[in-house]
């Protein structure tokens, strides 16, 4: 049983690492103590800390740092820690004293709240590079926590390395808070193997798939992973797929009012406007040059504006990625949110246009998805640096083969091979295309823009050329 640790021990090392805005390593932790434990020890005291939420950790190996947990909120002391709340059993996000009194405010009866619509100003007022609903230190912690080393590498690489995590969590997290009740677990069944969990509506199990295609959709194509229009439509299209009360609503702008369920706050109705808005939004956003500042930006205004007749707050969820897949910074999965602090923080933007509890919500969430994702990417294997440098001719040769129902042999891979593979790599090249067959099923074959039923019509067909191929004994 381990030894229970004196409370001056850890109050001394929690006060150093305060002590240090740029937060402390393993090594100067060491120097600075008086009585310095054994290496081991001082580790084991660290991770108590950081159970306790005093402090955090970020980077990996010899540059791993410590910091007081505070840093990564709001840099205000007064912050609560992640735990019950002192009124009830619920558990939160820490929270700013600003954060604190909005949250009492969308408490309120709903009768003690003011009705109010869609305001311009907040919009209006939004100057992209000029305001920030994230203070500049702030970003700059959050860029530290989510860079990755595949920061020159082309846009989604660093999230595709996590492509099958992703795909789970951010599936999973998403729709948990739109009340699904599917466990991680299931989600997970579902996305790998299609089994559908016992006693589970079937407009949930809709939602996770919906969630997975929307994902895929981002990840596998690079172009289409852009802040505009037309991107955020065509999600909307996968997200509600199935889920509208009107099938024609779904991938269209909404041409009807809408009420906000537990708010007083009341969209825009009319159409015309909408559309102006929607377009006004995004222009906005895609003019903001900071992935975080964008990303937070379209988790506050495109549920504000409400553009579609479901579904936005999901919609939102997803954009909000898009900055973070086209800079290669760790994607944000919405894991472990409390459902309720997330709801408070969309109240207070509907009803009083205020951002920090959201933002407190935001920031938490993304330092805990970093915290996963950090741990996960010391479990994967190096990237291929080839599959990186012809990840499209890769994906050009594979849909080749299918398409043309040719046989996994050198000379067909050659004869498709695009002339933008280099001589010296030609060789490489071939066995990287067999390798990607050896793993390839109808299941992952949407990596390559291929649908289930195109690999299974090959892979049939392939089967009958061997068979047909084969001696006899006759021969």
């Amino acid at each position: 049983m381990p030894k229970s640790v004196a409370p001056e021990k850890l109050e001394r090392i929690a006060a150093l690492v305060a002590s240090q805005h740029d937060g402390m390593g393993l090594e100067a932790l060491l120097r600075a103590l008086p009585e310095p434990p054994p290496r081991r020890t001082l580790q084991r005291r660290l991770a108590t800390l950081i159970d306790q939420g005093r402090i955090a950790a970020r980077g990996e190996g010899r540059g791993l740092r410590y910091f007081a947990a505070h840093h990564y909120i709001t840099g205000t002391a007064a912050v609560q820690h992640y735990a019950a709340s002192p009124a009830s059993s619920e558990t939160y996000v820490p929270l700013s004293a600003e954060s604190q009194a909005l949250r009492t405010s969308v408490r309120a009866p709903r009768s003690q709240r003011r009705p109010v619509g869609y305001q311009l100003d907040f919009l209006a007022h939004y100057q992209p590079n000029a305001s920030y609903y994230l203070p500049e230190s702030l970003r700059e912690q959050l860029h530290t926590l989510g860079k990755s080393s595949a920061n020159e590498a082309p846009a989604g690489t660093f999230a595709r390395g996590l492509a099958q995590r992703l795909l789970i969590d951010l599936s999973w997290a998403s729709s948990q808070l739109e009340g699904n009740t599917y466990s991680r677990l299931d989600t997970e069944r579902l996305i790998e193997f299609g089994q559908i969990a016992d006693g589970k509506d079937a407009l949930e199990t809709q939602m996770i798939l919906n969630h997975k295609a929307a994902i895929e959709y981002l990840l596998n194509d690079p172009a289409c992973c852009v802040v505009a229009p037309s991107t955020l439509i065509s999600l909307h299209a996968l997200l509600s797929d199935g889920l509208m009360p009107d099938p024609l609503a779904c991938g269209r702008l909404r041409r009807r009012a809408v009420d906000i369920g537990g708010s007083v706050y009341l969209p825009v109705a009319l159409p015309q406007r909408l559309e102006e808005l929607f377009t006004a939004t995004l222009e906005i956003a895609a003019e903001i040059r900071d992935p975080l500042e964008q990303a937070f930006f379209l988790m506050v205004h495109i549920p504000y504006l409400q553009p579609f007749e479901d579904v936005n707050k999901r919609l939102s969820r997803l954009a909000a990625n898009i900055p973070l897949l086209r800079h290669n910074l760790c994607p944000l999965s919405f894991v472990d949110i409390p459902q309720q602090a997330y709801i408070d923080g969309m109240i207070a933007i509907y009803e009083l246009n205020r951002v920090e509890l959201l933002r407190d919500v935001f920031v938490w969430a993304y330092e805990r998805s970093c915290q996963q994702y950090t741990a996960v990417r010391q479990q994967l294997v190096p990237p291929d640096t080839l599959r990186l440098r012809y990840r499209k001719e890769l994906a050009e040769v594979v849909r080749a083969v299918i398409h043309q129902g040719e046989s996994v042999t050198e000379t067909a891979i050659r004869q498709l091979m695009p002339a933008s593979v280099a001589s010296h790599d030609k060789q490489r090249f071939c066995e990287l295309v067999r390798r990607e067959f050896a793993t390839l099923h109808e299941g992952n074959a949407v990596r390559f823009g291929l649908r289930p039923l195109e690999y299974a019509a090959w892979r049939a067909d392939s089967t009958a050329r061997k068979r047909d191929e084969a001696p006899t004994a006759d021969d």
